[in-house]
């Protein structure tokens, strides 16, 4: 029974230990063209958008569109982040973690 508890308790701290690790990562995605850069923490914090080049000179429904896919490929690439530390602690391969 303790050593249940004593490895439950393990884990919690390894699992902190992931949180900081995640929150103190950070990472870039930009988008096809370039134009719009956005960088990320592993817990999915913006910390900064970056848009290089003219906003006048772009149609407005295609900067939505290309902030729309960085962003979602920034979430894709913060959970592939955590899914590798998470891997590296349990051993387990959780997809879309």
């Amino acid at each position: 029974m303790f050593d249940k508890l004593k490895a439950l308790m393990d884990m919690q701290k390894k699992m902190q230990e992931i949180k900081r690790e995640l929150d103190n990562s950070s990472f870039e995605i930009s988008s096809a063209d370039g134009f719009i850069r956005i960088s990320m923490n592993g817990s999915q914090e913006v910390r900064n958008v970056e848009i290089t080049g003219n906003l006048e000179a772009l149609d407005k429904k295609k900067f939505e569109q290309t902030l729309k896919d960085t962003y979602n490929k920034a979430i894709k690439r913060s959970h592939e982040i955590a899914a590798e530390k998470m891997k590296n602690v349990t051993g387990l391969n959780l997809p879309g973690m």
